[in-house]
């Protein structure tokens, strides 16, 4: 599968103009980490980003738009690779990451985690060196009518450096709420990843799903999977125009996303860690799913 993404790309940096002056972008993007605590932050300043990142997704704009993801609608240039009966793998015009892709449902449909997490195993296993993520329809997705996942190279990937080696179910002291799954065995983490959202539902009412965001990667045989509870879609600083920023999973795995010059030079650690705060789950509620799970481990 990975020799059949590489001849992906290379043909469609070849005959997909807006692909070629996405990659350019990215090789021209500028990236500064910043300390906060133990753990770094990559900052990232791509321009190209700044269409998903202010990207309008209340019902009513969405409905007024062609569904970019659906296969009729795709530019005459872009080509698709087939994953399964179901998905269907693209090259991202505007990455964040290299070799960014997105890997898209045949048909038209909402996206919704429900029944598509062994999905996103599967995708992180064929996918050696990758991570696949999925944005929750009210956290980063900017196609929220659609359902589909982003993967990319792990080559700049921090948490997975940041949780090397941690068997807990939570990561502490780091600025956000997330989930540590780990496992070899398929069925059993699809079972633990659905109950935690389960809990989440509960904990914050939020259904048909709550708010999240998940990433998966597979090494040594083993996945593991980053599950963000969120509080809120996009933080304060959005709305007023101090910080253009709309975390969605690949920030919050540490590739934080900045498409304004002037705001790349100014955000601190000090910035990132309280726009994490505001946006993951509050921390009570984060602990009494995690007693939940860990009591059932």
């Amino acid at each position: 599968m990975i020799h059949e993404v590489e001849e992906l790309f290379t043909r469609q940096v070849r005959a997909w103009p807006q692909l070629a002056k996405g990659v350019e972008g990215l090789a021209r993007a500028r990236t500064r980490p910043v300390r906060i605590d133990w753990f770094d932050i990559f900052i990232r300043h791509i321009s190209h980003r700044m269409a998903s990142t202010t990207a309008p997704v209340d019902r009513e704009s969405v409905a007024r738009r062609p569904c970019f993801l659906c296969a009729g609608n795709l530019p005459s240039e872009e080509e698709g690779l087939r994953f399964d009966e179901n998905f269907t793998i693209y090259c991202n015009p505007f990455p964040i990451v290299d070799r960014h892709l997105t890997i898209a449902h045949r048909e038209h449909g909402s996206q919704r985690i429900a029944n598509q997490f062994g999905n996103m195993l599967d995708m992180a296993a064929a996918l050696a060196g990758y991570f696949v993520v999925y944005n929750g329809p009210e956290c980063g997705a900017s196609a929220p009518d659609h359902m589909h996942f982003q993967a990319g190279s792990r080559s700049l990937f921090p948490i997975e450096k940041d949780t090397a080696g941690l068997t807990g179910v939570t990561v502490p002291n780091y600025a956000r709420q997330v989930f540590l799954l780990r496992g070899r065995d398929r069925s059993a983490l699809i079972h633990r990843m659905d109950r935690a959202i389960a809990l989440l539902a509960q904990a914050t009412g939020k259904r048909p799903e709550p708010l999240v965001n998940i990433a998966v990667f597979h090494e040594a045989a083993e996945w593991v999977a980053y599950l963000f509870p969120r509080g809120k879609h996009r933080p304060g600083v959005f709305y007023t125009g101090e910080l253009t920023v709309s975390p969605a999973s690949i920030d919050l795995c540490g590739i934080f996303v900045v498409p304004l010059a002037q705001h790349f030079e100014a955000v601190t650690g000090d910035a990132i860690a309280a726009i994490f705060r505001e946006v993951t789950l509050p921390d009570g509620q984060f602990q009494q799913v995690a007693r939940k799970l860990e009591s059932e481990r």
